[in-house]
């Protein structure tokens, strides 16, 4: 049905055409809601992150995404675009995507809009390393694909059965050789020393040679960097803005968890680091607002939903506290994407890519590094749809979550900060 299509708005259409769902509504802080299993939630999650990802998707697989990715950098830009763009928009959309990649296929029409769009994905990734293809990604010059790189390692950490092992080896050989030419350069000294962890993290994953210092680095300074309940410093001091959540916590999680398998960290401090992030994803969900808002604080606002990605691993994971239901995260989250997403024009230009905002098209509160392809971190908030249409998260009733709760005056959980 995809085939044909002319402009990413159309395909956006025909992908609503997929599902039937109700937009969430609030009335005086309370939650409408006609469809008690969150079946109708779930569609417009899907609808949203489809319409964000398909440009990146299907042109990596047209082998013309360099061709038709707008290049909007943010006043000030500082770096050479066209060498890091291509490959942000790439990892990014990856990451967030993967666990709902890595659900079993079905003949849903969900489910084969899935199929539709892996696919594509993994004809994409062998363009994306062919150096003889007009999308190949530039891994070897300059420090930004370091980042990148990562967000592409940490999606095949998320769904190896999906993204990782379709590959043909030649494709996977090249990856590797990428990953490995990254260690010419070195790491900025905050949470980019996750970034060379998680790589590394991904090649020790699949039994390639890795650098055991990378990794070292990588966990014990972000350890040292604990500021406590829940919280990370970035880099030797502290900064209020939402790099927990882009890239600490679920990062750290995930490096451990590949640590403790192969040895190299033990189960306990796995265990300690999702503790740390489930506490951290309490704030997160009690900063939505009765009206579904967050605030806007901090660099990078510029990727909207990635705010959450904390709070949707956790319930991803089947972590969530016991006073945070899995429902009343999905309505804060889908009130959230509502908000952001269909009340104000601009988050799209005529052909579906992101533009550079918060909500709607602002690109004077965008940051000096930050381009169309930055844009995609916003699918790190998407990762709950790893979660199956029956998990709880989706079939539960709609509940109000903390904020909404408070402000209506009903009984809500106390605060309490975590000891270690």
């Amino acid at each position: 049905m995809i085939k044909g299509i002319k402009t990413y708005g159309t395909l956006f259409l025909i992908v609503i055409s997929f599902f039937s769902y109700s937009q969430i509504k609030s009335k005086k802080r309370t939650i409408i809601n006609s469809n008690k299993t969150g079946l109708e939630d779930r569609a417009y999650w899907c609808n949203l992150a489809v319409k964000i990802a398909y440009p990146v998707i299907h042109n990596l697989a047209k082998g013309t995404l360099k061709k038709n990715m707008p290049l909007e950098v943010a006043p000030h830009y500082a770096k050479q675009v066209e060498k890091v763009t291509y490959m942000e928009a790439v990892g990014r959309t990856m990451a967030g995507l993967a666990p709902w990649l890595s659900l079993p296929d079905d003949e849903t029409s969900e489910g084969n809009l899935r199929k539709k769009l892996r696919t594509e994905l993994i004809k994409g990734l062998s363009n994306a390393v062919d150096p003889a293809s007009p999308d190949y990604l530039n891994f070897r010059t300059d420090y930004q694909p370091i980042v990148d790189a990562a967000f592409i390692a940490h999606a095949f950490l998320r769904a190896p059965k999906a993204l990782w092992e379709p590959l043909d080896e030649l494709t996977k050989k090249r990856f590797v050789e990428e990953f490995k030419s990254l260690r010419n350069r070195k790491a900025y000294y905050n949470n980019w020393l996750l970034f060379s962890g998680i790589t590394e993290a991904f090649l020790l994953s699949v039994n390639e040679q890795y650098d055991p210092a990378r990794l070292d680095i990588a966990y014990n300074k972000i350890k040292e960097w604990y500021a406590g309940d829940g919280w990370y410093n970035d880099g030797p001091g502290f900064v209020m803005d939402y790099y927990n959540d882009f890239v600490i916590q679920p990062m750290t999680v995930d490096m451990l968890r590949v640590m403790s398998k192969n040895g190299l960290a033990n189960a306990k401090e796995y265990e300690v680091a999702v503790q740390r992030m489930v506490r951290h994803s309490t704030f997160i969900e009690r900063l939505i607002s009765p009206e579904g808002t967050y605030p806007v604080f901090g660099r990078s606002i510029t990727y909207r939903l990635a705010a959450f990605q904390s709070l949707g691993q956790i319930s991803l994971l089947k972590k969530l506290p016991k006073e945070i239901k899995p429902a009343q995260v999905r309505c804060a989250l889908t009130k959230v994407m509502v908000n952001m997403f269909d009340k104000v024009p601009g988050n799209f230009d005529a052909n579906g890519w992101l533009q550079l905002g918060f909500v709607g098209h602002q690109p004077e509160v965008a940051d000096t590094y930050t381009s169309t392809g930055s844009l995609y971190m916003c699918t790190l908030g998407f990762l709950p749809l790893g979660l199956s249409a029956d998990d709880s998260f989706w079939s539960d009733g709609a509940e109000e979550w903390t904020s909404l709760k408070a402000w209506n005056g009903k009984m809500f959980d106390k605060d309490h900060k975590l000891e270690n």
